[in-house]
């Protein structure tokens, strides 16, 4: 299994509780933020190549990883917030490169759209603005009771790992999901499975409100983040591009495209400002 270097971890105070944060590498700052569901784990492939150019602050959220679990229901709007907690307590006022997947996506359009002059780019990875559908919220609502009962067993993981991973993922990538989905606190995971799942409403409204250049990346086989829904979102954007990697879920192209995501996110870094010709296909994207 991955083994990541470690970096300087330290539990940092905000409106939502204490959040693990972990630094490493040299450069600008970059604030990476993952998905619902696992931890900052998920960023083991990618991470060293992107501190070679950033200073990475990694966030475990509210309730995942080594993170506390608030007792309350929270929003998008209160993660914002602890996000911007956490780089007041590490000294950073200057812009930072925002990497969010999925969750980590809606908690960075939020903060963008809120706190815009703390934000130099954004790059949200298998994060669609919508809310869930019907089917969507059926499903969890099934199986987040089954979770709280016995946790992450069978009937759980396997549909979180497809939605996560695709069908037939890799073992030893299925296996990094369910050790950071296995970890947390049953209580608190399932308050944020609600708060930033089952209660989040539709993002679109809110893109126009973000002015940093805005970078949306699908997957290309994620049945719920269709390029043509990401391409669709940021044409909505004052200053918005999307491209398309391998995956078949929220999760997949920063675990088995991580070479290619690295190059797009570098790439995005040296010139934001032309996210706007950035519209990338899948053959393009795999070529």
């Amino acid at each position: 299994m991955d083994r990541p270097s470690p970096g300087a971890v330290e539990s940092v105070p905000t409106r939502l509780g204490p959040l693990s944060v972990e630094t490493i590498g040299s450069g600008p700052p970059a604030l990476l933020w993952h998905s619902l569901f696992v931890d900052s784990t998920t960023w083991v492939r990618v991470r060293e190549p992107l501190a070679a150019t950033r200073r990475l602050v990694i966030v475990d959220g509210p309730a995942h990883g080594r993170s506390a679990a608030p007792e309350d229901l929270f929003t998008l709007e209160d993660c914002a917030g602890a996000a911007l907690d956490v780089l007041r307590h590490l000294g950073i006022d200057e812009p930072v490169d925002w990497v969010g997947n999925a969750w980590g996506g809606h908690v960075g359009i939020t903060f963008a759209a809120a706190h815009a002059r703390h934000v130099r780019s954004l790059a949200t990875i298998g994060a669609p603005v919508h809310a869930l559908t019907a089917p969507e919220r059926r499903q969890i609502n099934l199986l987040v009771p089954i979770y709280r009962a016995v946790g992450a067993v069978g009937p759980v993981l396997g549909p979180l790992t497809t939605a996560l991973l695709g069908e037939g993922a890799d073992p030893g990538t299925a296996a990094l999901i369910a050790e950071a989905f296995s970890g947390p606190e049953r209580r608190g995971m399932a308050r944020a499975i609600r708060s930033a799942s089952l209660e989040r409403e539709d993002l679109t409204p809110t893109l126009t409100s973000v002015p940093a250049p805005t970078l949306f990346v699908a997957g290309a086989d994620d049945a719920t983040w269709l390029p043509d829904a990401a391409a669709a979102a940021a044409a909505r954007l004052p200053s918005g591009g999307w491209a398309v990697l391998p995956g078949a879920g929220h999760v997949a192209p920063l675990l088995e495209a991580a070479p290619a995501l690295v190059s797009l996110l570098t790439t995005f870094w040296q010139d934001p400002d032309a996210v706007n010709s950035l519209h990338q296909s899948p053959s393009e994207s795999t070529a």
